[in-house]
């Protein structure tokens, strides 16, 4: 896949289509970790842990659990 750089505010963006973005499972806030070596540039996702379901089955559990001390924190 052939793909040319656009102008982006002061720099340049190298714009990735949606079937690309499926393809490696990432979405718009997946941390990427871009490797550059002589002519060769990696874009790879980087495993923070949990996955945005996981997160927020996290909070949901913390926030039954400890919901009315963190509000009384927040006073």
């Amino acid at each position: 896949m052939i793909k040319t750089l656009r102008r982006q505010g002061n720099g340049q963006a190298l714009p990735v289509d949606k079937s690309m973005m499926d393809a490696m499972g990432i979405d718009l806030d997946t941390p990427l970790e871009v490797t550059l070596t002589a002519n060769t540039m990696v874009v790879t996702p980087v495993n923070v842990g949990l996955s945005k379901a996981d997160l927020d089955a996290s909070l949901v559990k913390m926030r039954a659990r400890y919901g009315n001390a963190l509000k009384a924190l927040a006073k």
